[in-house]
């Protein structure tokens, strides 16, 4: 369903024919500055939208990589209000790119699920992922993210059953995020069948567009992706070359710009 709650998002994924690149950077890292620039160069790239991963302690959806760097933004001083805040600086820099939160439920309830719906919207954020949060306890967070004009962006794996696939879709906006391995993040050698499959399952319960994420790392993945998603996030690999390059934004530029050439 197209909606105001994900008036950006519906704007970029209609404005873009092919496979849309969305990465997804830790704030904070691999430094406590790093945030902005980033977010700027991946705009500078073509990417058609971004996730910024809140870092918490406990990240039990992801793998090593984001699990490193989430724990290096910590102990840089990384937090919930600082990340919200980057972005923010980010947009008054001139992001026009959507951007989405990707965290977990307990930083969520530490700060308050409407103060977090109204300091992420404040800060020009577009929507919200929380991967431990299942879509039945899910209705305190979505109706604050609602009310503040936010999407609470439903995550779904080729573990879901099919017949609840479309509860959780229901009421959704923006896009799907789908999982395409069974497990962590982390990068892989090819887009596996079952991640196709999701993304045809997927497509027979919403028309929103599919976002194929978890073990996205080259841009043959992404040609692979041509027909069957709107969009391939990238995370993993791109912080491992950000985090052993000594200019982050230039080693995320390198990185990037194959990658949407590859979407089309």
């Amino acid at each position: 369903m197209s909606s105001a709650l994900a008036a950006r998002l519906d704007a970029a994924f209609a404005q873009h024919g092919g496979v849309g690149v969305v990465p997804y950077f830790t704030a904070g890292f691999p430094h406590p500055e790093s945030t902005v620039p980033l977010l700027l160069a991946a705009q500078d790239a073509g990417c058609i939208a971004v996730e910024v991963g809140i870092p918490f302690s406990d990240p039990l959806a992801d793998g090593p990589t984001i699990q490193r760097t989430g724990w290096t933004a910590l102990q840089q001083g990384m937090t919930l209000p600082r990340a919200v805040e980057q972005v923010g600086e980010a947009r008054a820099r001139g992001l026009q790119l959507p951007v989405v939160f990707m965290t977990y439920v307990n930083p969520v309830l530490s700060h308050g699920a409407d103060a977090f719906a109204r300091d992420a919207a404040a800060c020009g954020a577009d929507g919200v992922i929380v991967p431990d949060l299942p879509a039945e306890e899910a209705l305190e967070l979505r109706s604050a993210l609602r009310v503040h004009g936010l999407a609470l962006i439903p995550l779904v794996a080729p573990t879901t059953p099919r017949e609840r696939l479309a509860r959780c879709v229901d009421g959704a906006a923006g896009f799907v995020y789908c999982v395409g391995v069974t497990g962590v993040t982390g990068a892989r050698d090819a887009v596996s069948p079952a991640a196709l499959q999701l993304l045809d399952a997927v497509r027979e319960v919403t028309p929103l567009p599919r976002a194929l994420g978890f073990g996205i790392s080259r841009p043959a993945h992404v040609r692979a992706l041509a027909g069957r998603a709107e969009a391939a996030v990238v995370g993993s690999a791109l912080l491992d070359a950000v985090s052993a390059a000594d200019d982050a934004v230039r080693a995320a530029m390198t990185f990037l710009e194959p990658m949407v050439s590859a979407g089309g």
